[in-house]
């Protein structure tokens, strides 16, 4: 991913979750956990397989790691998969309002949830945060200089993970929650920090590239759709119809 030449090197800023690491099964056991704490009726084992394999299909429409406490509070209700991708962002909003839960509430409880799983059981948390293959080759021979992580995960979970795969970044090129910027907001930063340089933005999730189309300020920016990631074939396809490229993992792991 580098350049000899400095001020023609390229920069990547890459999504964490679906991009980078492959959290859906640690996102659903988190999320079932956090959620057994606020309904007392849910069982104190780990969710089934059933369960998670219905949290894969539904997890393309999350965007943020909180909402899976909802995810799995409504799949354990035998909500159906098909029935919760209808309207995601209306049925989870309404369904919060229905319960009388705060997103912040509902934030701090999956972060708390997550560090108290992590103190328990730090192998048993990382083994269900596995990277996707060859990623971890490939970012630990980066320069900190030429890529970034744009993310809604909370910091801390992503230095664990990036440690114990002997991945190093400098801190400051890690944008996560509690930077309390939005995608675009940091992407607007990047290019004020390189101005002359090319950057290209690699995400899973069409909606967050699809929503860049509206902004003006980062037209320069190349968006790429990670096809190994948490999208699905209609996305995939719409990607293709909205001009944003497509990049599969053995293409990136061979940049």
């Amino acid at each position: 991913m580098q350049s000899n030449n400095r001020n023609n090197q390229t920069i990547y800023a890459l999504d964490f979750d679906g991009v980078i690491c492959d959290s859906a099964i640690e996102t659903a056991v988190t999320g079932w956990k956090a959620a057994r704490k606020i309904w007392s009726d849910m069982p104190n084992a780990n969710p089934s397989q059933h369960l998670i394999n219905d949290f894969r299909q539904v997890r393309p429409l999350l965007e943020t790691g909180y909402e899976a406490i909802s995810i799995m509070r409504l799949l354990y209700l035998d909500i159906t998969v098909s029935s919760l991708s209808q309207h995601y962002q209306q049925q989870l909003s309404s369904f919060i309002q229905t319960e009388n839960l705060k997103i912040e509430q509902l934030k701090k409880l999956f972060g708390n949830t997550r560090d108290h799983w992590i103190k328990q059981s730090p192998q048993q948390w990382l083994a269900m945060n596995p990277l996707f293959a060859g990623i971890r080759k490939q970012l630990a021979t980066l320069s900190n200089s030429t890529w970034y992580i744009i993310t809604t995960k909370q910091k801390r979970f992503v230095k664990q993970i990036l440690k114990a795969n002997k991945i190093s970044i400098d801190d400051a090129c890690i944008y996560a929650m509690e930077a309390q910027m939005s995608k675009q907001e940091t992407l607007i930063k990047l290019l004020e920090h390189h101005p002359n340089q090319t950057i290209i933005f690699i995400e899973d999730r069409l909606p967050t590239l699809l929503n860049m189309s509206n902004n003006t300020q980062l037209k320069t920016i190349k968006r790429q759709l990670a096809d190994w990631g948490y999208n699905t074939q209609n996305d995939k396809e719409k990607a293709q119809q909205h001009v944003i490229d497509l990049i599969s993992l053995d293409q990136l792991i061979s940049l």
